[in-house]
């Protein structure tokens, strides 16, 4: 690779950071990010450890991922103003593997989403992500926003119930067995809780309300000293420093059966990391760069789970947060980290206060936010029956099977639909009345002799419109055997043709060689450089195939005469 090039290839990855400090960074920018810092802290910290008791773990295990995820990806991402930590998205994912391989599984799984999120970004595969259809990415969302909200019912209700199973049918059945369970205070502080959020939201929606209802909702609890489960109660006192990192359980079989769950969790860092990205360069005018920013998320989901931490992303709402907050770069979101890591060193302690129902509570209006019920509502009353089908399914599958399943069934059928689509939209014109009476749709009524006058009776033309590809290549196959006696030569137009693909290049070698069977000349005319290119990509190639090529219709014409 010669020193330019590797130049460009290495600028793919640097750090937003970098960029910021070599446009200039003084104190007045140090006080906006220091300020921002401190906000998007508050907002982290119920809603990490909540993720982490939501996952099947301990609180303080988000707040591990927060710090460390947190501030990597703040140092070496690709966005400006992005926030990185655990998500709610996460929740689902997590839980699964935690159930089916263990803490340590979970932890070997985060591993290696890092190491592949890693590969896919030094590849420079992240804008292929943006591929993903929007109904699938509407659909899985939603899913994981509706499986997050029944989650923490026991929590929310005062249930008394075990270790909630993770299939979602069996979660629904032991929560309604659970019922009768119900504490009655638990559901007055729910409801308190929920209705202080709301409140506060639409009267004071500037203020930190998530932390100022959990710190209320703690004063309550200890000094009236009510009937509530709380941090404490369940996993005991926070630990006031980090742990000591080491490396995850490794062996080979353990690593082949976390594998899939790695993807899974890679694919979803991915996919959110870079909407969040999206989203922050929407409110600020900038552009962040993709690539970057999945090398920065890989970094990160290989060292959080060293020191025992959960999947990391870039979360949406923090990031959004930090951007209202007024900052400047990722200064700010180095700050929040640093804040969170203080608050273990000096009051890890007092959060053992903190009641169970009242995180559950947070959590369910991050859910009832992921799931844009209002957005889904909009989207299947004006949707396509298409996307409506991918849309449901991908969100039916998310919930009730597992979250890969439902994007990869999703993509499919979407992909499907689109081709389905690319085919209806190519178009073929010939000058010559075919046998049968039934037309496929794609035959656009004969225009006669293409306005060239004296048309020999013994030449048929076909102009193609749209992209020649596997879903359109059968429909020229299927609609030249229907011309009856061979012509004499057969002029292929390919004016209106952008690409051609695989099968697409075997239909017309198929149609080659069935002309010259029956002594039937074949011109391809108004072929572009790019399809030209795909000729020789595919061997279709003068010394493989008896064809010509002219530059127009009149000219093969011309050149068959003589």
């Amino acid at each position: 690779m010669k020193h330019m090039s590797l130049r460009h290839y290495l600028n793919l990855f640097r750090p937003k950071l970098l960029t910021v400090l070599h446009e200039g960074y003084g104190f007045d920018r140090f006080i906006k990010d220091l300020i921002a810092g401190l906000t998007v802290a508050v907002v982290a910290l119920p809603l990490a450890m909540g993720i982490a008791i939501a996952s099947g773990t301990t609180p303080e295990r988000g707040l591990f991922t927060a710090i460390i995820a947190g501030f990597i990806i703040s140092v070496l991402g690709g966005s400006r103003y992005q926030i990185g930590g655990p998500t709610a998205a996460f929740i689902v994912v997590v839980y699964r593997t935690i159930e089916h391989h263990g803490y340590d599984g979970m932890l070997l799984a985060t591993f290696l989403a890092g190491i592949i999120l890693l590969i896919v970004g030094l590849l420079r595969l992240g804008n292929y992500i943006k591929y993903i259809p929007y109904p699938v990415t509407i659909g899985f969302t939603a899913g994981i926003g509706i499986t997050i909200m029944v989650s923490q019912i026991a929590d929310l209700l005062g249930l008394s119930v075990g270790k909630l199973p993770g299939e979602f049918s069996h979660k629904i059945w032991a929560l309604i067995h659970a019922l009768p369970t119900s504490n009655l205070t638990v559901v007055l502080l729910s409801l308190a809780c929920l209705v202080a959020l709301i409140a506060m939201q639409k009267w004071r929606p500037h203020w930190p309300r998530m932390l100022i209802v959990v710190i209320v909702a703690a004063c309550a609890v200890s000094l009236l000293s009510l009937d509530a489960t709380t941090i404490g109660t369940k996993f005991g006192v926070i630990p006031d420093r980090l742990p000591m990192p080491q490396w995850p359980t490794f062996s080979f079989e353990k690593l082949c059966a976390v594998l899939p769950d790695a993807a899974t969790i890679a694919l979803l860092a991915g996919i959110e990391s870079l909407l969040s990205a999206v989203v922050a360069d929407g409110m600020t005018g900038r552009r962040h760069r993709s690539n970057a920013e999945l090398v920065a998320q890989g970094i990160a989901n290989i060292i959080s789970p060293l020191f025992g931490g959960l999947p990391a992303t870039g979360a949406i709402a923090r990031t959004a947060t930090n951007i209202r907050a007024g900052s400047t770069g990722p200064v700010s979101g180095i700050l929040h980290a640093v804040f969170l890591l203080l608050f273990i060193l000096i009051a890890a302690p007092l959060a053992s206060y903190v009641p169970l129902a009242v995180l559950a509570v947070i959590l369910s209006v991050v859910a009832w936010n992921m799931s844009e019920v209002h957005v889904v509502g909009g989207f299947l009353s004006h949707a396509t029956w298409g996307d409506r089908i991918v849309l449901l399914i991908t969100m039916a599958l998310t919930v009730l099977y597992d979250l890969t399943l439902g994007i990869e069934v999703g993509v499919v059928i979407a992909a499907f639909k689109f081709m389905h689509n690319m085919a209806n939209l190519v178009e073929i014109e010939t000058n010559v009345k075919l046998v049968e009476e039934e037309l496929p749709d794609v035959v656009r009524a004969p225009r006669p002799y293409f306005d060239i006058p004296d048309l020999d009776h013994g030449i048929v033309i076909y102009r193609i419109h749209g992209p020649f590809f596997f879903g359109a290549a059968s429909e020229l196959t299927a609609t030249m055997g229907r011309e009856g006696k061979p012509p004499h030569l057969l002029i292929l137009d390919f004016a209106d043709v952008p690409l051609l693909d695989a099968t697409g290049a075997s239909a017309l070698k198929g149609v080659i060689n069935g002309a010259k069977r029956k002594g039937t000349k074949v011109v391809i005319t108004h072929a572009s450089v790019r399809i030209l290119r795909s000729f020789v990509r595919y061997g279709i190639t003068h010394s493989d195939l008896e064809f010509s090529t002219a530059p127009s219709i009149e000219r093969a014409i011309e050149l068959f005469k003589n």
